[in-house]
């Protein structure tokens, strides 16, 4: 994918920005190459093997065969229900403009989406998916000398972008109510480049209160930033740390339109930062830096989504009650889950390897998230139709009801497969 000058924050054009290249007001996600070349500074990520950044590296994606069509897949957090009426109705009407890069359509969802945060302008950058900007938001502001401390477990991206950077990694378990604990993150170094927070946290769906973010924004050394990963936060009722950025604080929030929007093969997601902030995205270097403009049809479904009022109430108390009728199931049953999600996934323990009841289930159709190695005998779980979650339920017992010598005695060979996980998806 290439890296498009087409992708900017509030419309500022490429001369306008070569223009005042030194003045930190002027807030513009991406750069096109040969002014890339100009500004570079240090961020310079490390040789990686070859293969696209989607695909996790690998190039056999073409040669696995994919999941049966009446196969559960509740593996990789996405949100059943797809996108809403409105954000199609959208997409089909500016489709038909695809033949000009219409680049006020993105600075109609830019505009929609800093009115309903109270962002001023410059302060918010659109992308197609979150996954893209969370990689700049981290290499932007971590390296050989600034190291990265995030929780465990929790999204691996975080340090697979202190792998790339040569990042020293400062990992945190989680409290005993798995919340991120900020005072030990806060004392696992003393000058981070990074903290990165998942709120809700995943795998494990749960929730770190906005005091506690407050207070490690509050404590942090100058010269860190706090990085909130909110790709799951429409799911709670808690409160976002966007009025942090709005605030002027070193604090870089990501939100997707991937969950509760039902658009992650459509792609959009956003960077809320200050423009400063945002400005060094375009100091990470390339093949990091590679990515594409987010195209008309996915911001105008951004942003009906944005504007539909009813969408995300709705859609959290449905996952909220297919999610909990889920874990009433399990406890009754005297299954052990992590309490407390706030988010389309669960942890649940299987008492054996993750890896090997991901794959048990997999043969009774029902595809299942992974396990972590902070918690290798638990399970996440993505929260499907009401439908779907019956079948997982049958699916689990049957293969909690089997030995784990059984168990891997029986696995046909589940590396031919396809399944479908957030962590590479494009």
């Amino acid at each position: 994918m290439r890296f498009d000058s087409q992708h900017n924050l509030d419309g500022v054009s490429r001369r306008l920005f070569l223009r005042n290249l030194s003045a930190a007001g002027v807030a513009v996600a991406s750069l096109p190459a040969a002014a890339l070349a100009a500004t570079q500074q240090t961020a310079t990520p490390a040789a990686r093997p070859a293969g696209r950044r989607g695909f996790g590296g690998g190039a056999d994606m073409g040669e696995r065969q994919p999941l049966p069509s009446d196969a559960v897949i509740i593996s990789s957090n996405e949100n059943p229900l797809g996108p809403a009426q409105s954000a199609l109705s959208a997409i089909c009407t500016t489709a038909a403009l695809g033949g000009r890069y219409h680049q006020e359509e993105t600075m109609k969802t830019i505009a929609v989406f800093n009115e309903q945060f109270g962002l001023k302008r410059g302060y918010s950058a659109l992308f197609p998916g979150s996954g893209g900007p969370l990689d700049l938001a981290l290499m932007s502001n971590i390296g050989p000398d600034k190291p990265l401390v995030y929780a465990d477990p929790s999204y691996e991206q975080g340090p697979r972008a202190a792998d790339t950077m040569n990042a020293p990694k400062f990992p945190v378990k989680l409290t005993a109510d798995y919340k991120h604990d900020v005072k030990a993150m806060l004392a696992a170094h003393p000058s981070p480049g990074a903290y990165y927070i998942v709120n809700p946290n995943n795998p494990t769906g749960t929730m770190t209160p906005k005091a506690d973010i407050l207070w490690l924004i509050k404590n942090k050394p100058k010269g860190s930033v706090v990085i909130v990963d909110e790709a799951y936060h429409h799911f709670s009722n808690d409160e976002s740390v966007i009025d942090q950025v709005a605030a002027d604080q070193d604090v870089i929030v990501l939100r997707t339109f991937s969950k509760i929007y039902g658009m992650a093969g459509i792609r959009a997601g956003f960077a809320v930062a200050r423009p400063d902030l945002l400005m060094k995205f375009s100091s990470v270097a390339a093949p990091a830096r590679s990515l594409a403009s987010i195209s008309i049809t996915s911001s105008a479904g951004a942003r009906a989504s944005l504007q539909d009022k009813d969408l995300v109430a709705l859609r959290r108390k449905i996952n909220t009650d297919t999610r909990n009728d889920t874990l009433e199931f399990l406890t009754k049953k005297g299954y052990k889950i992590v309490p407390g999600s706030q988010a389309n996934m669960f942890m649940v323990d299987v008492q054996r390897p993750g890896t090997d009841f991901k794959n048990s289930m997999l043969k009774e159709n029902v595809a299942i998230g992974r396990s972590w190695p902070a918690m290798p005998n638990y399970v996440r779980v993505t929260v499907g139709t009401p439908d779907e979650m019956k079948k997982f339920q049958t699916a689990f017992v049957k293969c909690m009801d089997q030995t784990h010598t059984t168990m891997g005695a029986s696995l046909y060979m589940p590396e031919q497969y396809h399944v479908p996980s957030e962590l590479y998806r494009g």
